[in-house]
């Protein structure tokens, strides 16, 4: 098999561990039908490929005192590469943005952020919104329910 290819264990591998990475590599292997060895080299090799990006936690954030999140819009006054890159480093370099998706058309980001509730979102937009001259426009949603969240990808059958 070629690098950058996937198989159809390489798809096995992705879906098993996108519903559960915390699996040891006896129990992937296991659910894969391949020997623990093989799995092993298999998952080493999509991590060096980048076909998986990170194996993470996905923490509670209600139980860490993280109740508040918002999706928010920013829209800056000039849009040239400079000032997009500058407001994008902030962006990304504040711990309360989970994510930070410049767009378009619309508003030039979109941002999701947590806080532990309205004064810590205060207090973050303050930071990286008020300060920042070439802010324009800031739009809130706050979330009220979350119906679903998920991180899988639909994978080729």
């Amino acid at each position: 098999m070629k690098s950058n290819e996937l198989d159809e264990i390489d798809l096995r591998l992705l879906e098993a561990l996108q519903q559960d990475a915390s699996l040891s590599n006896v129990a992937l292997a296991e659910r894969v039908h391949v020997s623990p060895p093989t799995c092993l080299r298999r998952v080493k090799r999509l991590r060096e490929e980048g076909w998986i990006e990170a194996m993470v936690a996905i923490l509670g954030r209600d139980k860490l005192g993280h109740g508040l999140q918002a999706i928010v819009e920013v829209s800056l006054d000039r849009q040239d590469a400079a000032h997009l890159d500058a407001f994008e480093a902030r962006a990304v370099a504040e711990a309360g943005v989970q994510q930070c998706w410049r767009v378009s058309p619309g508003p030039d980001f979109v941002l999701v952020v947590h806080a532990p509730d309205m004064a810590g979102h205060l207090a973050l937009s303050q930071r990286l919104f008020t300060q920042d001259a070439n802010v324009r426009n800031v739009k809130a949603f706050f979330a009220t329910k979350r119906a679903k969240f998920g991180t899988q990808i639909v994978l080729p059958p």
